[in-house]
Protein backbone atom coordinates (compact mmCIF):
# COMPACT_ATOMS: atom_id res chain seq x y z
CA UNK A 1 0.00 0.00 0.00
CA UNK A 2 1.66 3.55 -1.32
CA UNK A 3 2.56 5.55 1.51
CA UNK A 4 1.20 9.08 1.96
CA UNK A 5 4.63 10.82 2.86
CA UNK A 6 4.40 13.01 0.24
CA UNK A 7 0.73 14.28 0.53
CA UNK A 8 0.15 16.95 2.30
CA UNK A 9 -4.42 17.48 2.34
CA UNK A 10 -4.81 21.08 3.04
CA UNK A 11 -8.08 21.77 4.30
CA UNK A 12 -9.37 25.06 2.88
CA UNK A 13 -11.59 27.37 4.92
CA UNK A 14 -13.89 30.26 4.45
CA UNK A 15 -11.19 32.85 2.85
CA UNK A 16 -11.64 36.49 2.57
CA UNK A 17 -9.11 37.07 0.81
CA UNK A 18 -9.61 38.88 -2.31
CA UNK A 19 -7.90 39.83 -5.38
CA UNK A 20 -7.27 43.65 -6.04
CA UNK A 21 -5.26 43.32 -8.70
CA UNK A 22 -7.30 45.56 -11.87
CA UNK A 23 -5.43 43.74 -14.86
CA UNK A 24 -3.59 46.21 -15.92
CA UNK A 25 0.05 44.16 -15.54
CA UNK A 26 -1.36 41.37 -17.70
CA UNK A 27 -2.64 43.37 -20.31
CA UNK A 28 0.55 44.91 -20.97
CA UNK A 29 2.34 41.67 -21.75
CA UNK A 30 3.06 40.01 -24.43
CA UNK A 31 0.18 37.40 -25.25
CA UNK A 32 2.48 35.04 -26.76
CA UNK A 33 5.55 34.54 -24.70
CA UNK A 34 3.56 35.44 -21.58
CA UNK A 35 6.72 33.48 -19.11
CA UNK A 36 8.74 34.32 -21.28
CA UNK A 37 9.15 38.64 -20.80
CA UNK A 38 8.12 38.70 -16.91
CA UNK A 39 10.48 38.54 -14.25
CA UNK A 40 10.13 35.43 -13.29
CA UNK A 41 11.66 33.40 -16.50
CA UNK A 42 14.69 32.41 -14.75
CA UNK A 43 12.76 30.62 -11.87
CA UNK A 44 13.39 27.48 -11.35
CA UNK A 45 10.56 25.12 -10.59
CA UNK A 46 9.49 24.45 -7.20
CA UNK A 47 9.27 21.03 -5.73
CA UNK A 48 6.06 21.34 -3.91
CA UNK A 49 3.19 21.12 -5.92
CA UNK A 50 -0.55 22.30 -6.02
CA UNK A 51 -3.35 19.80 -6.74
CA UNK A 52 -6.51 21.44 -7.19
CA UNK A 53 -9.55 19.31 -7.23
CA UNK A 54 -13.50 20.10 -6.43
CA UNK A 55 -14.56 18.90 -3.07
CA UNK A 56 -18.36 17.99 -3.75
CA UNK A 57 -18.67 18.12 -7.80
CA UNK A 58 -17.29 15.12 -9.35
CA UNK A 59 -16.58 13.56 -5.81
CA UNK A 60 -15.65 10.18 -7.73
CA UNK A 61 -13.02 11.47 -9.97
CA UNK A 62 -11.68 13.45 -7.12
CA UNK A 63 -11.50 10.50 -5.30
CA UNK A 64 -9.89 8.59 -8.02
CA UNK A 65 -7.39 11.17 -9.18
CA UNK A 66 -6.14 11.62 -5.72
CA UNK A 67 -5.93 7.35 -5.20
CA UNK A 68 -4.03 7.86 -8.51
CA UNK A 69 -1.55 10.77 -7.69
CA UNK A 70 -0.70 8.61 -4.41
CA UNK A 71 0.13 5.13 -6.10
CA UNK A 72 1.77 7.36 -9.12
CA UNK A 73 4.16 8.58 -6.42
CA UNK A 74 4.78 5.47 -4.94
CA UNK A 75 5.29 3.24 -7.99
CA UNK A 76 7.78 5.82 -8.87
CA UNK A 77 9.59 6.11 -5.67
CA UNK A 78 10.23 9.81 -5.83
CA UNK A 79 11.06 11.50 -2.26
CA UNK A 80 11.86 14.95 -3.65
CA UNK A 81 8.31 15.81 -5.08
CA UNK A 82 5.68 17.15 -1.97
CA UNK A 83 1.77 17.10 -3.57
CA UNK A 84 -0.55 19.31 -1.31
CA UNK A 85 -4.30 18.87 -1.87
CA UNK A 86 -5.97 21.21 -2.26
CA UNK A 87 -10.31 20.68 -2.61
CA UNK A 88 -12.06 23.77 -3.45
CA UNK A 89 -15.95 24.32 -2.84
CA UNK A 90 -16.48 27.02 -5.45
CA UNK A 91 -15.21 29.08 -7.77
CA UNK A 92 -14.20 31.80 -4.88
CA UNK A 93 -12.68 29.43 -3.16
CA UNK A 94 -10.79 27.99 -5.85
CA UNK A 95 -9.27 31.47 -6.58
CA UNK A 96 -8.57 32.48 -3.09
CA UNK A 97 -6.39 28.95 -2.95
CA UNK A 98 -5.07 30.09 -6.07
CA UNK A 99 -4.15 33.62 -4.56
CA UNK A 100 -2.30 32.43 -1.58
CA UNK A 101 -0.28 29.73 -3.23
CA UNK A 102 1.07 31.29 -6.49
CA UNK A 103 4.51 31.99 -5.10
CA UNK A 104 6.85 32.13 -8.32
CA UNK A 105 7.61 28.55 -10.11
CA UNK A 106 4.79 27.38 -8.77
CA UNK A 107 3.24 24.40 -10.24
CA UNK A 108 -0.81 23.67 -10.17
CA UNK A 109 -2.36 20.61 -11.26
CA UNK A 110 -6.21 21.28 -12.08
CA UNK A 111 -8.67 22.37 -11.82
CA UNK A 112 -10.91 19.70 -13.54
CA UNK A 113 -13.46 21.24 -15.67
CA UNK A 114 -13.50 24.17 -18.02
CA UNK A 115 -16.13 26.24 -16.07
CA UNK A 116 -13.12 26.16 -12.83
CA UNK A 117 -10.47 26.97 -15.09
CA UNK A 118 -12.14 30.51 -16.57
CA UNK A 119 -10.00 33.15 -16.12
CA UNK A 120 -7.17 31.62 -14.37
CA UNK A 121 -5.04 33.12 -17.03
CA UNK A 122 -5.03 35.95 -15.49
CA UNK A 123 -2.57 34.66 -13.02
CA UNK A 124 -0.35 33.42 -15.49
CA UNK A 125 1.89 36.94 -14.62
CA UNK A 126 2.78 35.87 -11.58
CA UNK A 127 5.00 32.28 -12.71
CA UNK A 128 3.05 29.80 -12.30
CA UNK A 129 1.81 26.94 -14.35
CA UNK A 130 -1.26 25.17 -14.33
CA UNK A 131 -2.07 21.54 -15.58
CA UNK A 132 -5.28 21.57 -15.92
CA UNK A 133 -7.91 18.42 -17.12
CA UNK A 134 -10.15 21.01 -18.40
CA UNK A 135 -11.98 19.82 -22.00
CA UNK A 136 -12.85 23.15 -23.52
CA UNK A 137 -9.51 23.56 -25.86
CA UNK A 138 -10.04 27.45 -26.10
CA UNK A 139 -8.57 27.66 -22.69
CA UNK A 140 -5.08 26.58 -23.40
CA UNK A 141 -3.03 29.65 -23.75
CA UNK A 142 -0.62 31.25 -22.00
CA UNK A 143 0.83 29.29 -18.40
CA UNK A 144 -2.44 26.98 -18.58
CA UNK A 145 -1.26 23.61 -20.76
CA UNK A 146 -4.43 21.04 -20.76
CA UNK A 147 -4.61 16.87 -20.54
CA UNK A 148 -6.80 15.14 -20.93
CA UNK A 149 -8.46 12.64 -23.66
CA UNK A 150 -9.57 14.71 -26.47
CA UNK A 151 -11.98 13.51 -29.11
CA UNK A 152 -9.99 15.31 -31.94
CA UNK A 153 -7.51 12.64 -31.10
CA UNK A 154 -9.53 10.29 -32.24
CA UNK A 155 -11.15 11.71 -34.89
CA UNK A 156 -8.02 12.26 -36.58
CA UNK A 157 -6.63 8.18 -35.86
CA UNK A 158 -9.47 7.50 -37.27
CA UNK A 159 -10.17 9.50 -40.29
CA UNK A 160 -6.47 8.46 -41.24
CA UNK A 161 -7.24 4.69 -41.14
CA UNK A 162 -10.08 4.69 -43.31
CA UNK A 163 -9.72 3.80 -46.77
CA UNK A 164 -9.68 6.24 -49.32
CA UNK A 165 -13.01 7.66 -50.30
CA UNK A 166 -14.87 5.69 -47.62
CA UNK A 167 -18.25 7.33 -46.78
CA UNK A 168 -18.85 7.87 -43.06
CA UNK A 169 -21.96 8.60 -41.21
CA UNK A 170 -22.71 9.38 -37.76
CA UNK A 171 -24.78 8.47 -35.11
CA UNK A 172 -24.75 10.41 -31.96
CA UNK A 173 -26.53 11.63 -28.54
CA UNK A 174 -27.93 14.61 -27.95
CA UNK A 175 -25.87 15.68 -25.20
CA UNK A 176 -22.34 17.79 -24.70
CA UNK A 177 -20.18 14.56 -25.83
CA UNK A 178 -22.15 13.81 -29.16
CA UNK A 179 -22.74 17.51 -29.71
CA UNK A 180 -19.41 17.98 -30.09
CA UNK A 181 -18.16 15.62 -32.23
CA UNK A 182 -20.56 16.50 -34.39
CA UNK A 183 -19.39 20.22 -34.05
CA UNK A 184 -15.49 19.10 -35.05
CA UNK A 185 -16.08 15.81 -37.28
CA UNK A 186 -16.53 18.27 -40.58
CA UNK A 187 -13.07 19.95 -40.03
CA UNK A 188 -11.42 16.71 -39.58
CA UNK A 189 -12.98 14.81 -42.49
CA UNK A 190 -12.16 17.84 -45.08
CA UNK A 191 -8.71 17.22 -44.37
CA UNK A 192 -8.73 13.28 -45.14
CA UNK A 193 -9.68 11.58 -48.26
CA UNK A 194 -13.22 10.73 -46.67
CA UNK A 195 -16.29 11.97 -46.75
CA UNK A 196 -19.05 12.32 -43.94
CA UNK A 197 -22.34 11.86 -46.45
CA UNK A 198 -24.94 11.68 -43.24
CA UNK A 199 -25.77 11.78 -39.76
CA UNK A 200 -28.49 11.54 -37.25
CA UNK A 201 -28.77 12.20 -33.29
CA UNK A 202 -30.79 10.51 -30.75
CA UNK A 203 -32.10 11.86 -27.34
CA UNK A 204 -30.23 10.21 -24.25
CA UNK A 205 -32.74 8.41 -23.07
CA UNK A 206 -33.17 6.70 -26.11
CA UNK A 207 -36.88 7.13 -26.69
CA UNK A 208 -36.27 8.57 -30.45
CA UNK A 209 -33.44 6.13 -31.51
CA UNK A 210 -35.14 3.82 -33.73
CA UNK A 211 -36.59 6.86 -36.15
CA UNK A 212 -32.83 7.74 -35.82
CA UNK A 213 -31.60 5.02 -36.92
CA UNK A 214 -34.41 4.89 -40.13
CA UNK A 215 -33.51 8.35 -40.74
CA UNK A 216 -29.72 7.69 -40.89
CA UNK A 217 -30.32 4.38 -43.23
CA UNK A 218 -33.31 6.05 -45.37
CA UNK A 219 -35.28 2.93 -43.89
CA UNK A 220 -38.51 4.11 -45.16
CA UNK A 221 -37.65 5.72 -48.61
CA UNK A 222 -35.96 2.41 -49.39
CA UNK A 223 -38.83 0.19 -48.09
CA UNK A 224 -41.34 2.68 -50.19
CA UNK A 225 -38.93 1.87 -53.18
CA UNK A 226 -38.90 -2.14 -52.09
CA UNK A 227 -42.83 -1.46 -52.37
CA UNK A 228 -42.95 0.15 -55.30
CA UNK A 229 -40.80 -2.59 -57.46
CA UNK A 230 -43.08 -5.61 -55.68
CA UNK A 231 -46.26 -3.95 -57.09
CA UNK A 232 -44.60 -3.03 -60.87
CA UNK A 233 -43.79 -7.05 -60.79
CA UNK A 234 -47.06 -8.04 -59.64
CA UNK A 235 -48.27 -6.28 -62.77
CA UNK A 236 -46.27 -8.89 -65.72
CA UNK A 237 -46.89 -12.54 -66.52
CA UNK A 238 -42.92 -12.74 -67.75
CA UNK A 239 -40.93 -15.56 -66.13
CA UNK A 240 -38.11 -12.91 -65.27
CA UNK A 241 -40.61 -10.42 -63.82
CA UNK A 242 -41.90 -13.91 -61.59
CA UNK A 243 -38.75 -14.91 -60.39
CA UNK A 244 -37.84 -11.07 -59.28
CA UNK A 245 -40.77 -10.97 -57.71
CA UNK A 246 -40.25 -14.17 -55.80
CA UNK A 247 -36.48 -13.29 -55.05
CA UNK A 248 -37.35 -9.95 -53.47
CA UNK A 249 -40.66 -11.13 -51.74
CA UNK A 250 -37.88 -11.83 -48.57
CA UNK A 251 -36.79 -8.10 -48.86
CA UNK A 252 -37.75 -5.40 -46.39
CA UNK A 253 -35.98 -2.49 -48.11
CA UNK A 254 -34.13 -1.81 -51.89
CA UNK A 255 -31.08 -1.29 -52.21
CA UNK A 256 -28.03 -0.92 -49.30
CA UNK A 257 -27.47 2.01 -47.01
CA UNK A 258 -25.07 4.52 -48.78
CA UNK A 259 -22.31 5.04 -46.44
CA UNK A 260 -19.54 2.48 -45.63
CA UNK A 261 -18.35 3.49 -41.83
CA UNK A 262 -20.91 4.05 -39.11
CA UNK A 263 -19.44 6.57 -36.37
CA UNK A 264 -21.14 6.00 -32.91
CA UNK A 265 -19.50 8.25 -30.22
CA UNK A 266 -21.92 7.14 -27.41
CA UNK A 267 -21.35 5.08 -24.27
CA UNK A 268 -22.03 3.37 -21.08
CA UNK A 269 -25.42 1.44 -21.32
CA UNK A 270 -26.95 3.20 -24.15
CA UNK A 271 -24.42 1.77 -26.62
CA UNK A 272 -24.89 -2.28 -25.74
CA UNK A 273 -28.89 -0.48 -26.04
CA UNK A 274 -28.09 1.24 -29.50
CA UNK A 275 -25.88 -1.45 -31.51
CA UNK A 276 -28.16 -4.40 -31.51
CA UNK A 277 -30.83 -1.91 -33.28
CA UNK A 278 -28.48 -1.43 -36.23
CA UNK A 279 -29.01 -4.46 -37.82
CA UNK A 280 -32.88 -4.28 -37.65
CA UNK A 281 -32.75 -1.42 -40.02
CA UNK A 282 -30.00 -2.81 -42.48
CA UNK A 283 -27.04 -1.48 -41.04
CA UNK A 284 -25.47 -4.75 -40.97
CA UNK A 285 -22.33 -4.78 -38.85
CA UNK A 286 -20.62 -7.92 -41.49
CA UNK A 287 -21.40 -5.06 -44.29
CA UNK A 288 -20.72 -2.09 -42.59
CA UNK A 289 -17.96 -0.93 -40.32
CA UNK A 290 -19.00 0.23 -36.99
CA UNK A 291 -16.79 3.01 -35.04
CA UNK A 292 -16.23 3.93 -32.10
CA UNK A 293 -14.20 7.20 -30.29
CA UNK A 294 -12.12 6.84 -27.28
CA UNK A 295 -15.30 5.80 -24.76
CA UNK A 296 -15.40 2.49 -25.97
CA UNK A 297 -12.38 1.40 -24.24
CA UNK A 298 -14.47 -0.51 -21.53
CA UNK A 299 -14.57 -4.06 -21.44
CA UNK A 300 -18.07 -4.25 -21.03
CA UNK A 301 -18.57 -3.33 -24.86
CA UNK A 302 -16.29 -6.15 -25.76
CA UNK A 303 -18.81 -9.13 -25.86
CA UNK A 304 -21.79 -7.29 -27.25
CA UNK A 305 -22.39 -9.80 -30.63
CA UNK A 306 -22.97 -6.56 -32.87
CA UNK A 307 -20.07 -4.72 -31.82
CA UNK A 308 -17.87 -7.98 -32.91
CA UNK A 309 -15.52 -6.54 -36.10
CA UNK A 310 -15.44 -2.85 -34.57
CA UNK A 311 -13.14 -0.58 -34.20
CA UNK A 312 -12.22 3.17 -32.24
CA UNK A 313 -9.32 4.65 -31.59
CA UNK A 314 -6.88 3.62 -27.88
CA UNK A 315 -3.87 1.72 -26.97
CA UNK A 316 -3.13 -1.95 -26.12
CA UNK A 317 -3.89 -1.98 -22.42
CA UNK A 318 -0.21 -3.78 -21.78
CA UNK A 319 1.16 -0.43 -20.62
CA UNK A 320 -1.53 0.46 -18.00
CA UNK A 321 -2.27 -3.23 -16.88
CA UNK A 322 0.33 -3.11 -14.05
CA UNK A 323 -1.44 0.42 -12.90
CA UNK A 324 -4.58 -0.70 -12.93
CA UNK A 325 -4.38 -3.64 -11.20
CA UNK A 326 -2.21 -2.20 -8.63
CA UNK A 327 -4.90 0.59 -8.13
CA UNK A 328 -7.47 -2.06 -7.68
CA UNK A 329 -5.22 -4.38 -5.57
CA UNK A 330 -5.07 -1.30 -3.26
CA UNK A 331 -8.03 0.36 -3.20
CA UNK A 332 -9.94 -1.99 -3.62
CA UNK A 333 -12.19 -0.76 -6.23
CA UNK A 334 -12.52 -0.48 -10.34
CA UNK A 335 -11.20 2.82 -10.99
CA UNK A 336 -12.40 4.79 -13.50
CA UNK A 337 -10.32 5.24 -17.39
CA UNK A 338 -9.07 8.52 -16.95
CA UNK A 339 -6.51 7.67 -14.01
CA UNK A 340 -3.66 7.09 -16.14
CA UNK A 341 -3.47 10.71 -16.94
CA UNK A 342 -2.14 11.57 -12.86
CA UNK A 343 0.82 8.88 -13.17
CA UNK A 344 1.56 10.75 -17.04
CA UNK A 345 1.63 14.23 -15.39
CA UNK A 346 3.88 12.75 -12.42
CA UNK A 347 6.27 11.81 -14.89
CA UNK A 348 6.38 15.20 -16.48
CA UNK A 349 6.75 17.00 -13.26
CA UNK A 350 9.57 14.46 -11.95
CA UNK A 351 11.30 15.44 -15.52
CA UNK A 352 11.10 19.04 -14.75
CA UNK A 353 11.93 19.30 -10.88
CA UNK A 354 15.03 16.41 -11.82
CA UNK A 355 16.68 18.16 -14.46
CA UNK A 356 15.33 21.43 -12.31
CA UNK A 357 14.46 23.41 -15.11
CA UNK A 358 13.23 27.17 -15.00
CA UNK A 359 9.79 28.93 -15.99
CA UNK A 360 11.38 29.29 -19.69
CA UNK A 361 12.39 26.30 -20.37
CA UNK A 362 9.71 23.95 -19.86
CA UNK A 363 7.47 26.44 -21.79
CA UNK A 364 9.92 25.58 -24.01
CA UNK A 365 10.00 21.96 -23.35
CA UNK A 366 6.04 21.96 -23.81
CA UNK A 367 5.59 23.76 -27.15
CA UNK A 368 8.53 21.69 -29.00
CA UNK A 369 6.85 19.97 -30.76
CA UNK A 370 9.31 17.79 -31.40
CA UNK A 371 9.23 16.85 -27.60
CA UNK A 372 7.24 13.56 -27.21
CA UNK A 373 6.75 12.00 -23.70
CA UNK A 374 6.21 7.83 -23.29
CA UNK A 375 3.16 7.33 -21.26
CA UNK A 376 1.44 4.87 -20.12
CA UNK A 377 -1.46 6.33 -22.22
CA UNK A 378 0.99 5.81 -25.04
CA UNK A 379 3.22 8.59 -26.57
CA UNK A 380 2.22 11.98 -26.59
CA UNK A 381 3.48 15.65 -27.09
CA UNK A 382 1.60 19.27 -26.58
CA UNK A 383 0.30 21.42 -29.34
CA UNK A 384 -0.95 24.88 -28.75
CA UNK A 385 -0.70 24.34 -25.35
CA UNK A 386 -2.92 21.21 -25.43
CA UNK A 387 -1.75 17.16 -24.80
CA UNK A 388 -1.81 15.69 -28.17
CA UNK A 389 -1.83 11.85 -28.37
CA UNK A 390 -0.77 9.18 -30.22
CA UNK A 391 -3.20 6.56 -31.30
CA UNK A 392 -3.53 3.17 -32.89
CA UNK A 393 -6.60 1.76 -34.15
CA UNK A 394 -8.11 -1.34 -32.33
CA UNK A 395 -10.50 -3.88 -32.79
CA UNK A 396 -13.15 -5.52 -31.10
CA UNK A 397 -13.29 -9.25 -31.18
CA UNK A 398 -14.34 -12.13 -28.70
CA UNK A 399 -14.29 -9.86 -25.82
CA UNK A 400 -10.83 -7.99 -26.22
CA UNK A 401 -9.89 -5.30 -28.10
CA UNK A 402 -6.41 -5.71 -30.00
CA UNK A 403 -4.48 -4.23 -32.61
CA UNK A 404 -6.24 -4.04 -36.07
CA UNK A 405 -4.34 -5.19 -38.61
Amino acid sequence: MPQKNNIIIVPQKNNTITNNNSGTDEENIDQDHDIDQIYFAEKKILKEIEILLPKFDNQNITKNFLNAFELSLYKKNLNNIKLNINLYSNKNDLNNIIIQKATPGKIFIGPLTSEDVKNIKNECSKGILFFSFAFERKYAEKCIYLVNFFPEDDLVTLFKSFTPYSKIALLYPENDYGYYINSIIDSIAIKSNSTVINRASYKEDLSDARNAIKELSKYELRKYELERQKTILKTKKDEISIKALKRIEKFETAGVVDFTHLIIPDYNIRLLQIAPLLPFYDIDPNIIQFVGTGVWDNEIFFNEPALQGSIFPGLDKKKRIEFINDYRSSYKEIPIRTITIPYDLIGIVEYIINNELNLKDVNYLLNNQTTTFDGIDGKFSFVNNIISRELDILEILDGAARLAN
